[in-house]
C-alpha cells in the first residue's frame, strides 16, 4: 500500500510571533491539501527552550485531521515534552513511539542526550528499535525517524552535533531489511544522502534555513520561507521525497 507522509522539523517555538506564524502557515498548508497526508512526522526541536508553555503552543498548532507523530530534538526537554505535548506524567527516560500508518511502521525515536547538541541512540532505544522491528509481521515496511543525522552533511554547524556511534544503528539495520529509509532533522537544510545502504532524508526546518559554506553569508538564513518534505513510500519500498517551501 502506498503511503504519503509529510515531514517538518525544527519549529523552535519560543513564544515569538515569528515562530508561531511560520509553524501555523505550514500547518494550514497541510490541512488544505486536496489529498490529505496519511501522517505528519515532526522530527524534533519542537520547542526552543523546552518550556511547558512552548509545548502547549505546539499542541495547539499541531492539531490536524491526520495523525501527527513527534520525536524530541536537542532543544526539547523530556519531562515538559511528555507533560504538555503528550499529556503524560513527566519522566526523564527516552521518548520512543511506534505508529502504524497505512500498512507502514513508523518508529519515532529519541536520539537526544539531555544538555548536549550531539545525539545518541542509547542502549534502551536501540533495544526498543530492534524489538519493534522484530515484532512486525513479515513484509511490513518500516521507517526509522530521529533528530540528529548519522552522517556528515559538510557544514561545521550540524556536523558538530550529529549522531554519535552511528555504527550501532547501522549494524541493527543490517538485520532488518524491512527498513526502507532513515528520516532526520536538526540540520536546518533539506538534504539527501545514504546510511546503512538506505536513503537518509534530512527534513528542512520551519524556523530558519542553513546556508552552506559555498553559499556565503550568515549560516542561519532567516529570510528563507519555512519548508517541508513529502515522502511517498510505494509498494516496492521505494521512498520518493519532494521538498516544498511554504510562502
Amino acid at each position: 500500500m502506498t503511503v504519503l507522509l509529510a515531514q517538518i522539523s525544527d519549529l523552535h517555538l519560543d513564544g515569538s510571533e515569528r515562530a508561531t506564524e511560520r509553524a501555523a502557515r505550514v500547518m494550514e498548508h497541510l490541512r488544505n491539501l486536496p489529498r490529505p497526508v496519511d501522517a505528519l512526522l515532526v522530527t524534533g526541536d519542537i520547542a526552543d527552550h523546552g518550556a511547558e508553555a512552548e509545548y502547549e503552543e505546539a499542541a495547539r498548532l499541531l492539531t490536524a485531521p491526520f495523525p501527527v507523530l513527534t520525536c524530541p530534538g536537542n532543544h526539547d526537554v523530556r519531562p515538559a515534552y511528555r507533560k504538555a505535548l503528550l499529556g503524560e506524567a513527566p519522566d526523564d527516560g527516552p521518548i520512543n513511539r511506534v505508529h502504524h500508518i497505512a500498512g507502514t511502521a513508523v518508529l519515532m525515536c529519541d536520539s537526544t542526550i539531555p544538555g548536549r547538541d550531539e545525539g545518541r541512540l542509547d542502549a534502551e532505544t536501540l533495544g526498543w528499535i530492534d524489538a519493534q522491528l522484530t515484532a512486525l509481521p513479515p513484509g511490513t515496511p518500516a521507517l526509522v525517524a530521529f533528530h540528529q543525522p548519522p552522517v556528515a552533511l559538510h557544514h561545521p554547524l550540524p556536523d558538530s552535533g550529529r549522531l554519535e556511534q552511528p555504527e550501532q544503528l547501522a549494524a541493527l539495520l543490517e538485520a532488518h531489511p524491512q527498513v526502507a529509509a532513515v528520516l532526520t532533522g536538526h540540520a536546518h537544510t533539506a538534504a539527501a544522502s545514504t546510511f546503512a545502504s538506505r536513503p537518509l532524508i534530512v527534513g528542512p526546518a520551519i524556523t530558519w534555513t542553513l546556508r552552506m559554506p559555498w553559499e556565503g553569508g550568515q549560516a542561519a538564513d532567516r529570510d528563507q520561507p519555512p519548508a517541508l518534505a513529502f515522502h511517498v513510500l510505494d509498494d516496492d519500498r521505494r521512498l520518493t521525497t519532494h521538498y516544498r517551501v511554504v510562502l
